[in-house]
C-alpha cells in the first residue's frame, strides 16, 4: 500500500510549509554548477504543488531564497533570479490548471524589476484560484519580518491609533506578511540539515517539523505523502496533556 492510500483524509494539515535545501549539493554530486541543481529544483516543486492539491493542502508555502541568499556569488544569484523569472512564466499554466493561487511573503521590493513585475502578473493571474494557495517566501526573514511587525505597532501607538495595553498575539500576528493565512501544521525540510534557518520563526511555534535526507532536486510527492503521514501518526497536544485532548 503507498503512503497516499494510508493517509487520513479528514485530518489533512491545512498549512505546510518547506524548506526546499540541497540543490546545491545534488548538483555537486553529479559535477555540475549549482544553478543545475536549482533548475531541476523546478521539477520538485511541481510535483510537490500537484501533490498538495491532490491531498487537499489548502497553503504550501516554499522557502525559495532568503534574505541572506543574497550574499552567495553574484553570478548564481543573477542565475536564480533568472530562473525565477521563467519558472514563474513558465508555470502559470500550471497553477491555473490546479486551481492554484500564487502569492509571495519577503522584501519583495528588493527583487530586480523584471522578476518583481512577472511575480505580480501570476498573482494577480491566478488570484481566482481557490484550490490552495501557493506561497513562495522571497528575500524573506522571519527576523525582518518580526522586525518590522513590532515597528508597525510601535509607529501606531505613537500616532495614537493603539494602545500599547491593547497589543496582543492575534494583534502582533496580523502584521506578519502571513496575516491572510493560518500557522503551518508541519513543516518539511530536505537535505538532512535540522535548522529552521530564520524561516517562519513566529508561525511554527507549534508547527511539527519533518526532516528528511532527500535533496530537494529528488523530492517528489510521495515524499510530501509520506510526510503527512507521519504527521498524522502524532499527537498535537499544544501544551495540554493527552488525557486533557478531546
Amino acid at each position: 500500500m503507498g503512503f497516499l492510500e494510508q493517509i487520513d483524509i479528514e485530518k489533512i494539515p491545512q498549512h505546510v510549509a518547506v524548506i526546499m535545501d540541497g540543490n546545491g549539493r545534488w548538483a555537486k554530486e553529479k559535477g555540475k554548477l549549482r544553478v543545475f541543481g536549482h533548475q531541476n529544483g523546478v521539477l520538485a516543486v511541481r510535483d510537490t504543488v500537484e501533490g498538495a492539491v491532490e491531498l487537499g493542502v489548502k497553503y504550501l508555502t516554499l522557502y525559495a531564497f532568503s534574505t541572506e541568499n543574497w550574499n552567495r556569488p553574484k553570478l548564481e544569484v543573477l542565475a536564480l533570479m533568472e530562473l525565477l523569472v521563467a519558472t514563474i512564466n513558465k508555470e502559470t499554466k500550471t497553477l491555473m490548471n490546479n486551481g492554484v493561487r500564487l502569492n509571495a511573503i519577503g522584501n519583495l521590493k528588493s527583487l530586480p524589476e523584471k522578476c518583481y513585475r512577472q511575480l505580480q502578473e501570476t498573482i494577480v493571474k491566478t488570484s481566482q484560484n481557490t484550490n490552495c494557495t501557493l506561497t513562495l517566501a522571497l528575500s524573506y526573514s522571519s527576523r525582518w519580518e518580526i522586525t518590522n511587525a513590532a515597528k508597525n505597532l510601535a509607529l501606531k501607538v505613537e500616532q495614537g491609533e493603539l494602545k500599547a495595553s491593547e497589543i496582543n498575539e492575534d494583534i502582533f500576528a496580523s502584521e506578519l506578511n502571513t496575516a491572510s493565512m493560518p500557522d503551518p501544521e508541519l513543516m518539511i525540510r530536505t537535505s538532512g540539515e535540522f535548522r529552521i534557518s530564520n524561516y517562519l520563526l513566529w508561525q511554527l511555534a507549534y508547527s511539527e517539523l519533518y526532516f528528511t535526507p532527500k535533496l530537494w532536486p529528488d523530492f517528489r510527492r510521495d515524499d510530501l505523502f509520506e510526510a503527512v503521514l507521519d504527521y498524522q501518526k502524532r499527537e498535537r497536544r499544544f501544551g495540554l496533556t493527552s488525557e486533557q485532548l478531546p
